[in-house]
């Protein structure tokens, strides 16, 4: 663990430096204790090349103050983290950025998001390089690094650079991120409390041990028998009953579910008859189905592990069911973090016993499923989930548990409406794309909450030529009954 004085020796750090704001490259002598700038240099509007993305998606961007630094608040750290800086027309506010999967780069695409609104921004590569979990085998600090701690160093040292830049520390301190990213937005929030005023967490990966186990899950019912693959045919055959089963529940038909959640759909309405053929699935193959629907179990107690994916998904389960391997993250959490063995075969899971010991070992590291945010609202924190109920790697259910969860522990929906919205937008994907409208900015509505006291009833979300609103949960979108299908004008949001 870091020392118990860092964070108060970097806010002492931060008020000595106030006077280096001369320069760009004055930042160089900054100094917070574990802290190492490696570079602080002028970018002219446009220039910035490298970091592994198109020159061209950069060539919008504003001049800019390049921070880059290096944060050991342990003896084994080595979190990397960049911090730009507007030169001109500073918002006067500071934008942490997230990650995704094992979160081992900074996020350049994510970095220039926030400048292009004016934002001093950071981004951390979680204390190490890569997208697997080799990095923690035999490195329980760097394990701790990537589950919370750089986060926080960087959200620390991030406003300190940010004071010693402009002599005047950022008005209100915001979190963007989505995925692993929306668990890290999470983390902050149950560990953190006062480091945001606004959080932004899509699809949050934040149960994390159960999701592991919940991605494997797919993969276990169609890899494992070769006679219960789903190959895609059989997917799309999936996904056209079960649109023409609950697609018009709404009162349209629009093909997309507004509400997968009350979906009944049975795969078993596409049993085979009279043979196997294209046009029907196979007693294995239903039975893949339903467990894919109904996610993953606990053989033992019939506990649910983590919620399935809903009715309306199943072109998008190719991403955990289709092989011809699993998905990589949770074969590299096994192997890496929870049995320490590089060798590891994902077919020798056990949904008892496994899960258990994954739980023992993470005592909270690296899962975000703390629902006491009672510290975080307190202060004015703002928390906006949102989450695609098309999403193929972790299941929406996930987000309503965890809104339900919070709710339940701070006494009810009424308590936390003031502080916690969820989004819920049908025909989405993982973080965006999707069947469904699927653009909407979340974030300038966060914002206007924190900022203005507008709290969100509706996102407007958008895909081509159509838009539609997406309802604070539990509403649904429901259309009024005239004018155009594809403006979000002619949709109201009300209770199911």
């Amino acid at each position: 663990m870091f020392p118990p004085t860092r964070t108060a020796l970097a806010a002492l750090a931060l008020l000595s430096q106030s006077a280096l704001a001369a320069t760009c490259e004055s930042l160089a002598q900054f100094t917070a204790p574990g802290t190492t700038i490696t570079i602080a240099k002028a970018i002219d509007a446009g220039a910035f090349e490298g970091a592994g993305a198109p020159a061209a998606s950069f060539k919008q961007l504003p001049a800019f103050c390049r921070v880059a630094a290096t944060l050991k608040p342990s003896s084994d750290s080595d979190i990397k983290i960049e911090v730009w800086l507007p030169a001109e027309r500073w918002n006067g506010k500071f934008l942490g950025v997230g990650n995704g999967g094992w979160s081992g780069a900074i996020v350049y695409p994510a970095l220039a998001f926030g400048l292009a609104r004016g934002y001093a921004v950071a981004s951390t590569n979680t204390g190490h390089d890569g997208g697997d979990a080799k990095f923690a085998l035999g490195h329980p600090e760097k394990l701790i690094d990537f589950g919370y701690r750089a986060v926080h160093e960087m959200t620390v040292t991030g406003k300190a650079i940010t004071k010693a830049f402009y002599e005047k520390a950022p008005a209100y301190a915001y979190w963007n991120g989505c995925s692993s990213g929306g668990k890290q937005g999470l983390k902050e929030a149950q560990k953190f409390p006062n480091d945001y005023d606004g959080i932004l967490a899509g699809a949050p990966a934040n149960y994390w041990t159960h999701l592991m186990i919940g991605d494997l899950w797919p993969a276990m019912q169609t890899l494992k028998n070769p006679e219960a693959f789903l190959a895609p045919a059989k997917l799309a055959l999936l996904h056209k009953a079960s649109m023409e089963a609950c697609d018009k529940q709404d009162g349209l038909q629009d093909g997309s579910i507004e509400n997968p959640a009350s979906c009944k759909f049975d795969p078993a309405t596409l049993l085979c008859k009279d043979g196997a053929t294209e046009a029907c699935l196979t007693p294995p193959q239903v039975d893949a189905a339903r467990k894919i629907y109904a996610g993953a179990r606990n053989p033992r107690t019939d506990d649910q592990i983590f919620p399935g994916m809903p009715p309306g998904s199943e072109k998008v389960w190719g991403a955990l069911a289709g092989g011809p391997d699993p998905f990589g993250i949770p074969v590299s959490h096994f192997r890496y973090v929870v049995f320490k063995d590089p060798m590891w075969d994902y077919k020798t899971l056990n949904f008892d016993k496994d899960l258990a010991l994954a739980d023992e070992i993470d005592n909270g590291l690296l899962n975000a499923n703390d629902p006491n945010l009672k510290e975080f609202f307190a202060h004015g924190g703002k928390l906006i989930i949102y989450h695609g109920w098309n999403d193929q790697l972790i299941s929406p259910m996930n987000s309503i548990n965890y809104y339900n969860s919070v709710a339940a522990k701070l006494g009810g929906v009424s308590k936390i409406d003031s502080s916690f919205r969820l989004f819920m937008a049908p025909g989405m994907n993982h973080c965006g794309g999707g069947d469904g409208p699927n653009r909407q900015d979340s974030f300038s509505a966060l914002e206007q909450w924190v900022e203005h006291g507008k709290a969100p009833e509706q996102l407007i979300a958008s895909r081509a030529d159509r838009s539609r609103p997406l309802c604070v949960y539990p509403k649904v979108a429901k259309y009024k009954g005239s004018g155009s299908v594809d403006e979000a004008s002619n949709f109201v949001c009300l209770a199911q």
